[in-house]
């Protein structure tokens, strides 16, 4: 095996001429995301091989211990160079990082976000890199944050519901005009506030140039030079939320984000507010939302809901300042082959000896687990 080392920020990598590199998953997850010319452009720079697993499989939880499992995933690793793991695979421990010496780069194709698979701090300790690749779903969550900011600032839920019902005349009437509420507006020369500038952040960014819109910005985990790149103003959650015509919530869900938009939150928003959250519903007092909806003077276009489903007697299912769907701003057919697409780009960078773009590191777990944001 011929390799040339390189340093990089003290960290000795590796160039592999032919690196093996293998895919642990179930096979509806390899039908669905790895479509063919993919698999012939990592195919291109590396030798690839699939294994079917078949562990359980949820969004936010760790895969269960299983024996055999492990002994096979242990089997399978042992040649590679570099594994990446989806739905089916068994967690990706210290044990199986031992007994496959030859990986150097582990990465989590596709879940809940930050490699609910791999044991980060495991791999860290042995120099292995883990990369993930489930922003992938940002592309289509940002296009429906913004899809979601429109319908919003015209309030067509509430046409649309009147539409449902039968109505046929839609003559303007002195209240449209005058309720906050329900006046229209176009997006271009707003002001809108972003809560979370991380993929989804700064992805939606780039959407809202060409409507020339001022945006305000809250993100403690963010360095501050993102207000120069993005030309935002950083600030507080109460001025993001106070400020702005259009308030939306990308925020993941952490015990530190958990209920941070209550009721004195909601209460800050301005008359004829937008407010979008294509983030969790847990980040936000449901009740308190509620409440300030009933008075009519904003509305709210939301995408997830606490709890989910959203329950068949919520007031939220009639209110017609509310636009709701069911929590898929992330779905479509896209998304699964795209993280692929990225993981492929990573694995190929890592093995040209280029810097990766998406490492998942002990601190950005810290941060998914609720510890503060670092001092300024």
């Amino acid at each position: 095996m011929c390799a040339v080392i390189s340093v990089s920020e003290g960290i000795f990598r590796m160039s592999i001429d032919r690196p093996r590199i293998g895919l642990a998953c179930n096979r509806a997850s390899y039908e669905q995301d790895a479509r063919p010319q993919e698999v012939e452009r990592l195919q291109a720079f590396s030798d690839f091989h699939y294994e079917e697993f078949d562990e359980p499989s949820e969004w936010d939880e760790v895969p269960p211990h299983n024996a055999a499992s492990d002994a096979k995933l242990i089997e399978f690793a042992s040649g590679l160079d570099g594994l990446i793991v989806c739905h089916g695979s068994p967690r990706i421990t210290a044990e199986i990082l031992d007994a496959a010496p030859r990986v150097r780069i582990v990465g989590e194709l596709e879940g809940d976000r930050f490699a609910q698979r791999i044991d980060v701090e495991a791999a860290s300790a042995r120099g292995v890199r883990v990369v993930d690749t489930t922003h992938g779903s940002s592309f289509g969550v940002s296009e429906w944050a913004l899809a979601m900011t429109m319908i919003g600032l015209r309030n067509a839920g509430s046409l649309f519901r009147r539409m449902i019902a039968g109505e046929t005349v839609f003559a303007e009437t002195a209240d449209r005009h005058t309720d906050p509420g329900y006046l229209k507006s176009e997006l271009s020369g707003r002001t809108v506030g972003i809560i979370g500038v991380g993929h989804i952040g700064r992805r939606l960014l780039e959407l809202l140039k060409p409507f020339n819109v001022t945006v305000y910005a809250h993100d403690p985990y963010v360095p501050p030079e993102i207000g120069d790149i993005y030309d935002i103003t950083m600030t507080s959650l109460d001025n993001v939320i106070s400020i702005p015509e259009v308030v939306i919530c990308l925020a993941p869900l952490t015990p530190f984000t958990a209920g941070m938009i209550g009721r004195r939150e909601i209460a800050l928003m301005r008359p004829g507010t937008v407010f979008v959250n294509v983030s969790r519903g847990a980040i936000v007092d449901s009740d308190a939302l509620i409440e300030r909806l009933r008075k009519h003077d904003m509305i709210a276009c939301l995408d997830v809901f606490d709890p989910e489903p959203v329950p068949a007697d919520s007031p939220v299912r009639d209110m017609h300042n509310v636009f709701l769907t069911p929590h898929v701003a992330g779905v479509n057919v896209l998304g699964g082959p795209r993280f692929f697409s990225l993981m492929t780009d990573e694995m190929e960078r890592f093995f040209s000896g280029h810097e990766t773009r998406y490492d998942l590191l002990p601190r950005t777990l810290a941060n998914r687990r609720g510890a503060p944001a670092p001092p300024r």
